[in-house]
């Protein structure tokens, strides 16, 4: 990379950056009480989404073409899948308490609007996953082990994946890519509709194994620091999670995925590094908070 481009995309970190200043409306803890466990109209599904023709249809149309109603359909077939392969957690006040949390965020996003939903899935290993829509999780093995500006970083990042269609466009090239073939052969020979079933689960599970372009992931933390200072977090909550990740051994099984579908985590500190400097000092250092104690104060 160029230091031209390296320049240019610091200006635009910064001022992103220096949006954060900006004071949120009130405080999170007392507001968005009693909303919903999630998540509305999902369910896990007992072999490939039913609709997965139309999903495949869906991918195959312009970016510009799909509207927001085809994005969170996309994301509502996603979102089963990852049900599909571990089920949510039964602690309903942990459930809220992370929805509540992940609501206040998105709100002070540039897509408020959006049907947020946040949920902890009951797995024991360190993950969060975003699909198009608004659909988001993070595994109670994560939640264990974060405070809750930790937490408010890493859900302010996934939402940016959200925001700016990270999932959604790799569905589409990855789509674009490796389905079309197959699928014409499979025509030819009358299977199609069992065919465009497992390409679908085989389409969504790469996805979410291979992870996004490093890219992506850079902007998703530098813009997901700024959303969480923003949102009125600790701005050092996500690079605290990078700090831990970087002492993680690469064989700990509960870090496998994370270490494999993200760049590595001194990578990601030096880029937020860059893009932040001091400018968010002014948010940090608050005093930390566990998310047992939000959850049983409640």
């Amino acid at each position: 990379m160029s230091r031209t481009t390296i320049t240019l995309r610091a200006a635009a970190c910064a001022a992103l950056l220096a949006a954060a200043a900006l004071p949120a409306s009130a405080q999170f803890g007392g507001l968005l009480r009693n909303l919903p466990v999630p998540i509305p109209g999902v369910s896990a599904p007992a072999a490939a989404p039913a609709g997965g023709g139309d999903l495949i249809q869906m991918l195959q149309q312009s970016l510009e073409s799909i509207d927001e109603p085809k994005e969170i359909e996309i994301g509502r077939q996603l979102a089963a899948v990852l049900l599909g392969s571990k089920p949510l957690h039964a602690d309903m006040g942990l459930q809220r308490y992370v929805n509540e949390l992940g609501r206040w965020i998105s709100l002070h996003s540039t897509r408020p609007t959006l049907p947020w939903s946040f949920a902890v899935i009951d797995d024991p290993g360190f993950n969060a996953f975003a699909a198009p829509g608004g659909y988001i999780f993070v595994t109670k093995g994560l939640v264990d082990r974060v405070d809750e500006a930790e937490l408010a970083g890493i859900l302010a990042h996934e939402i940016t994946h959200v925001v700016d269609k990270h999932h959604l466009q790799a569905l589409k090239s990855k789509a674009a890519a490796g389905f079309g073939a197959t699928l014409v052969g499979s025509q030819l020979r009358g299977d199609a509709r069992g065919l465009v079933q497992s390409q679908v689960l085989s389409l969504i599970r790469n996805i979410y194994t291979s992870g996004l372009d490093k890219g992506d992931e850079f902007d998703a933390d530098r813009h997901g620091v700024a959303l969480a200072a923003r949102a009125g977090f600790d701005p050092y909550g996500l690079p605290g999670v990078l700090q831990q990740l970087r002492t993680v051994p690469q064989d700990n099984p509960l870090f496998t995925l994370t270490l494999a579908t993200h760049p590595p985590a001194d990578q990601r500190l030096d880029n937020l590094e860059q893009a932040m400097g001091k400018r968010l000092d002014a948010f940090a250092g608050k005093p930390s908070v566990s998310i047992m104690q939000r959850v049983q104060a409640r």
